[in-house]
């Protein structure tokens, strides 16, 4: 890249995320948000809390999410970014993206990058958030106040800073095994599990079907992991690409196979222990710390399964890295110059401008940050 330290056209990072509750009497509040528009009842907001009570009411997310923002900030100080500043707002609870950018605007920022805290492409993982930086710029508008232009920084789900450290956890935990188990061990790559109609439309139009760029890039950093993995250890680990936290009604196709029946399929079948691998998650928030931490552990206790969970990436000083590096290669193309994208697998670097068709909706909304952006 011509100049590692140019920031320019942007003048903020703008973390966007999807928020957690803080407090026991923040949970069904936030599962409000969270389900808004679906008509379901206090009752059973209150059933599905249950998972964020056991842990005093508060969600790890928030908190990985300001550990993700000092790492940012120190890796910027250290290459010569620190006079651009770095925002945070989510999507469910405070600080909400529409006061954040309230705040950017403010502060005079006009050309922001934005980082969402989902890796893959899917509607959840990208249009959502886009249509969520629409309908916040749509609001400070109505409130006269100019908004300022956000352009999403493309999916990261394999560039190096977000994959290394993933293979590092899981090397540490294969050596936390009993040596009498570790060389058989599976790896169970995990991810959340959507709609099956909704896998099948993620990313471009051209990688729509069969699970679409949603299953197809998981694959691809899985096969990119294990084999570092066997680079590292000498050992190739069978894996297989699993899901969990699956939420919606029981009628309507969700990807499978669930982490729970995976494991108790691979012990039937006389696999010596297992390895969890959240490819699909940034930091150790509460779908993991629940469905993989609580649940999946406590059904391999049941099973008399060996089990371990390695680290997702969280504030890793590699990916805080790696976000520098999507910004700077971002800055270096909307100046018109030729940039080199770091990728590994066999996919490449992902799009930086959301095409028309990708990862539709049910029912057509505005999306910023993309070639149907209502925002220039």
């Amino acid at each position: 890249m011509p100049d590692q330290r140019d920031p320019a056209p942007y003048d903020a990072l703008l973390l966007l995320s999807f928020g957690g509750p803080e407090g026991p009497d923040d949970v069904v509040p936030f599962l409000e948000n969270v389900t808004r528009g679906r008509g379901i009842p206090k009752e059973r907001l209150k059933e599905v809390g249950q998972h964020y009570f056991l842990f005093g009411g508060v969600s790890p997310i928030n908190a990985q999410n300001r550990a993700l923002i000092e790492s940012l900030r120190t890796d910027f100080a250290q290459h010569g970014l620190d006079g651009l500043p770095v925002y945070w707002g989510n999507r469910n609870w405070a600080p909400y993206l529409v006061d954040t950018l309230r705040e950017m605007a403010a502060d005079g920022r006009r050309r922001i990058a934005v980082l969402a805290t989902s890796a893959y492409a899917s509607y959840s993982g990208c249009r959502q958030y886009r249509e969520n930086l629409a309908d916040a710029l749509a609001t400070l508008e109505a409130e006269g106040i100019e908004p300022p232009r956000v352009d999403k920084l493309r999916h990261y789900f394999n560039h190096p800073g977000f994959v290394r450290p993933m293979v590092d956890g899981v090397v540490k935990s294969l050596a936390e095994l009993d040596e009498s188990v570790r060389a058989g061990a599976h790896l169970a790559f995990t991810t959340h599990s959507i709609p099956t109609a909704a896998a099948d439309t993620a990313g471009p139009v051209e990688a729509h079907g069969d699970g679409g760029a949603y299953v197809a890039e998981h694959l691809d950093v899985a096969r990119v992991i294990a084999e570092a993995v066997r680079e590292e250890t000498g050992v190739a680990h069978p894996w297989q690409l699993v899901y969990q936290s699956r939420s919606g009604a029981p009628h309507i196709p969700w990807l499978e196979p669930d982490i729970c029946d995976h494991l108790e399929e691979r012990h039937a079948a006389g696999v010596p222990a297992v390895v969890m691998v959240p490819i699909g998650f940034v930091s150790d928030h509460m779908e993991v710390l629940y469905d993989l931490d609580t649940e999946a552990t406590a059904k391999a206790a049941e099973l008399g399964l060996p089990i371990r969970r390695s680290a997702t990436v969280g504030a890793d000083p590699r990916f805080a890295a790696a976000v520098r590096d999507l910004l700077l290669e971002r800055a270096a193309a909307e100046r018109g110059l030729a940039v080199e994208r770091c990728a590994l697998g066999s996919l490449g670097a992902s799009h930086d401008l959301c095409p028309v068709g990708c990862c539709p909706a049910r029912a057509p909304r505005p999306a910023a940050a993309g070639a149907d952006s209502p925002y220039a």
